[in-house]
């Protein structure tokens, strides 16, 4: 039996589309391995959200090229959507069916059959995005190996912040029709799952692109109404795109998760026009309080972007103390990283390198003071969990996901996997590990 292999570098829309593209090459017969073990054709699946996410996918081409020297590789992903002419000078990747673009990945399964089966390969060209607004999507939901399982409801992005490279590499927004999101959470749900998380590039814009206009909203009233899974959780959406509506539906005796995850950037109201980010200071600040006034227990993430040309030390400030007031549960904190092919890219005034480390590493430290106000108001409160099917690999001991995002290290070791119990989370260390135990 041929093996394969699949590396993902990036996000969970990629982890999502990895996961597909495995499902589609085991239908096929295939087996897939692990990094140890040798395989018959890898698969890279890139990012390029960042320069640095662009050369670890480049190492990760060359690190598998010079381990497996006779296997084929294939390179996916937004790097090789935005950059092909660069992977294509790594050594040993110089044939057009090495390297397939962003809306052929679901093709991927049947490209490799044909190469190994000595068959006129697949052609693969680079899309017209302006042409091309199609959702591309598997046939039939994506399980992976993960306890909760992931569906991608919408993929591209209008928006063109100035720093992100992400519309160049996936086109505009275009969402899966909500029969097939139905459908795949049914399937999902018969195949065990009791948690789906619902992703996409630009969430939000869920259903404006449909033939029958939708939104976000629309669809998640209908999952709340026909419930086909035990519950869902937005991955991440922008903070102009949560109403009352959305904010109704996770509460306690809903579907959706309490808990919400919120791309900021930066609390200056110039540096977020700069950005081209669509809102202001005041209208995020206003959200959280919405959020945090009708679900008090609700988890809210928040994204950060440090260091953004021009951005001064008040501006920086500006950033710090809005999230210090705010009630906020955990920080992303992420350092500008110019991305050639943006407008940021060219924007002068950088912001020295020594003194973006030193702004997210206080930054930092105030997600840390967040997170620990944000856990000790849960203690001694019975949650529902979701139970990992593997345990903790240090102590052997389970962990569980509550609906609003904490994870709590449980008092049993026997199997409860993929099963909802009753929990009290109880303490907590310095490193922000909760324990708690399980109630009937």
């Amino acid at each position: 039996m041929k093996k394969f292999y699949i590396h993902t570098l990036g996000c969970k829309v990629n982890e999502y589309e990895s996961d597909g593209i495995a499902l589609s090459l085991e239908n096929q017969g295939w087996l897939k391995g692990d990094k140890r073990q040798k395989a018959d054709v890898f698969i890279i699946n890139t990012c390029a959200v960042t320069s640095k996410a662009s050369m670890q996918s480049r190492q990760a081409i060359r690190k598998i090229i010079r381990e497996n020297p006779d296997a084929k590789v294939i390179v996916t992903g937004c790097h090789a959507q935005t950059d092909p002419e660069q992977i294509k000078k790594i050594d040993k990747i110089n044939q057009k069916d090495q390297i397939v673009c962003h809306k052929d990945k679901i093709q991927i399964a049947n490209h490799i059959a044909s190469i190994c089966e000595n068959k006129s390969p697949l052609t693969f060209k680079k899309p017209d995005h302006s042409l091309e607004n199609i959702f591309h999507g598997f046939d039939s939901a994506v399980t992976g190996e993960m306890t909760r399982a992931y569906l991608k409801i919408q993929d591209g992005c209008n928006a063109f912040c100035t720093y992100c490279i992400v519309p160049h590499a996936r086109g505009s927004s275009v969402s899966m029709p909500e029969k097939q999101v139905l459908k795949h959470l049914r399937q999902l749900n018969d195949a065990g799952f009791k948690e789906v998380i619902i992703t996409g590039i630009h969430t939000g814009m869920y259903g404006l692109d449909l033939r029958e206009k939708s939104s976000l909203l629309d669809l998640l009233e209908k999952i709340n109404d026909e419930k086909p899974i035990y519950r869902v959780r937005l991955s991440s959406i922008e903070p102009g795109e949560i109403n009352n509506g959305i904010i109704n539906l996770a509460r306690q005796e809903n579907i959706l998760c309490d808990h919400f995850h919120i791309p900021l950037q930066s609390g200056d109201d110039d540096i977020l026009k700069k950005m081209k980010r669509p809102y202001d200071a005041a209208l995020f600040e206003k959200v959280i309080h919405q959020i945090h006034k009708k679900i008090p227990t609700a988890g809210i993430g928040v994204d950060t972007l440090i260091g953004f040309p021009s951005e001064t030390d008040e501006q920086f400030e500006n950033t710090y103390q809005l999230i210090k007031k705010l009630p906020i549960s955990y920080l992303h904190v992420f350092p500008f990283s110019a991305r050639k092919g943006t407008p940021a890219f060219h924007f002068d005034n950088k912001v020295d390198p020594k003194v973006i480390k030193s702004r997210c590493a206080r930054m930092r430290e105030l997600g840390k003071i967040k997170q620990k106000a944000f856990i000790s108001a849960q203690l001694n409160k019975r949650q529902e969990g979701l139970v990992q099917h593997k345990p903790d690999s240090k102590t052997g001991v389970l962990k569980a996901t509550t609906s609003n995002y904490l994870t709590v290290f449980l008092n049993k070791k026997y199997n409860l996997g993929g099963k909802i119990i009753n929990l009290i989370p109880e303490q907590f260390d310095s490193d922000m590990n909760i324990t708690g135990r399980i109630v009937e």
